[in-house]
Parts: structure tokens; C-alpha cells; sequence
């Protein structure tokens, strides 16, 4: 069994390494795990992600990868190095990058789990189908999320409205990161997919991402507890 601290990823989509340390010393013990997306990393470097691996947190890397085998590959290398917990790549890759990443995980020293992003959980049915895909949203992920544990992956990140449909139809002997995760009564943002955290765990997600519901709480701490209880 997974405790609800170890399932629970708050995200740190802020534009400095100063306010993300204010987000994860006002959070204190309460969380242990936090994702480093595109917005932090760019701003930042990896000197952030250090710092925070060598603070005691689990750090999930959003960083997307979508590239060649060979510098996927090598990428990924560099994430192990960071120490970092999972990492994400897209599953439209294919299964030689895939491939080339999970092995490369596999040869560093670290624990990385790399993970298969499916469908953003932004998109909806006419995003996908503007992209030429024309099956429904949870066809494509049980598509992409084959083709990503054919290559090794640990598991997906899917939104959880997918999760049930991948449990379905792959199993349950792998990771499921849902993000697009809100509390009843968030504001759901840019999110298209949006489930409550119970509604995830129930669907079958191991982890969910939650941001702002959190960061941007009066009292983080107490929002944190609401859903680790929800969780519970």
C-alpha cells in the first residue's frame, strides 16, 4: 500500500527557486513530494532540483522530453544524476525513445522511474481531434499507454478520467500519475479533465499532481491535510 504522503505531488509551478522554497517551507513535513515542471527548470536549472533532493524531497521531473532516442537518452541520464524520483517523456515518442530512455534509467545508479505522459489534460476531444487523431481521449491513452509499458516505462501520467480505461485494459502492475487533480469547489484553471483527488485514487491513479489548490491557499498546511485525508 502507498501512504497519501507518498501519493500526494504538490507542483511547484512558480517562476523562482525563492518562492518555491517558500512553498516547501511553509508546507514543512506535511509533504514530501513536489514536481519540478518546465516553468521552475527553465528559470532556475537543475541547481534548484538539487537543492531540493539534497533537502530530503521526492522530486517528480515534468520536464516533458519529446526528442531523438540518442538525446532523450542522454537527457535522462542527467535527470538520474539529479537524483530525481520519476520523469516524464511524451508516449508519442515512440517506442525507440521510450526504449532509449527506460535504458538509460537503468544504467544509472538512481531509482527513476520514467513515466509516459498520454493525453495532456488540457486537451479535449476537438484538441485531439484538430491533431489528427480521431479516436476518443481514453482510446488514444490506452494507445500510447501499450506502447509505453511495451517499452519499459514504470507507467503513464494520464488524466484520472483515463485511469479506469487504462486499469482496464493494461493491468494494474504500474505507476498512473494524474494530474488536473482539484479539490470540490476549485477553480479548475487551464484544465479541461479535471477529477477530485478521491475520484483519482478510486479510478486507480497511484499519485496525483496538485498546484494552486495548494500553493495558493491561505492556509497550504490545512489545504495539504483536506487532501491527504480525502486520499485516506
Amino acid at each position: 500500500m502507498i501512504s497519501p504522503r507518498e501519493r500526494l505531488i504538490v507542483a511547484l509551478d512558480v517562476a523562482s527557486a525563492a518562492e518555491a522554497r517558500r512553498i516547501v517551507t511553509s508546507l514543512g513535513d506535511s509533504i514530501q513530494f513536489y514536481k519540478v515542471g518546465m516553468q521552475l527548470y527553465t528559470a532556475e536549472g537543475p541547481g534548484v532540483v538539487r537543492d531540493l533532493v539534497m533537502s530530503g524531497k521526492k522530486i517528480f521531473l515534468d520536464l516533458k522530453y519529446h526528442d531523438i532516442p540518442n538525446t532523450v537518452a542522454a537527457a535522462t541520464r542527467e535527470a538520474a544524476q539529479l537524483g530525481v524520483s520519476m520523469l516524464t517523456l511524451h508516449a508519442s515518442g515512440g517506442t525507440k525513445m521510450l526504449r532509449a530512455a527506460v535504458d538509460a534509467a537503468k544504467q544509472s545508479d538512481s531509482e527513476l522511474a520514467v513515466l509516459a505522459v498520454t493525453v495532456l489534460t488540457s486537451m479535449d476531444e476537438n484538441d485531439l481531434e484538430e491533431t489528427g487523431i480521431q479516436d476518443s481521449i481514453a482510446e488514444q491513452a490506452v494507445r500510447l499507454g501499450k506502447i509505453a509499458l511495451s517499452a519499459g516505462c514504470a507507467g503513464v501520467v494520464s488524466s484520472a478520467r483515463e485511469v479506469k480505461s487504462l486499469r482496464a485494459s493494461l493491468g494494474s502492475g504500474f505507476l498512473a500519475v494524474t494530474p488536473g487533480v482539484r479539490p470540490a469547489g476549485a477553480a479548475h484553471g487551464d484544465q479541461a479533465r479535471v477529477v477530485t483527488p478521491a475520484e483519482a485514487i478510486a479510478a486507480g491513479a497511484t499519485n496525483i499532481v496538485v498546484g494552486r489548490p495548494i500553493t495558493a491557499a491561505a492556509d497550504p498546511v490545512l489545504e495539504a491535510q483536506k487532501i491527504l485525508q480525502e486520499i485516506a
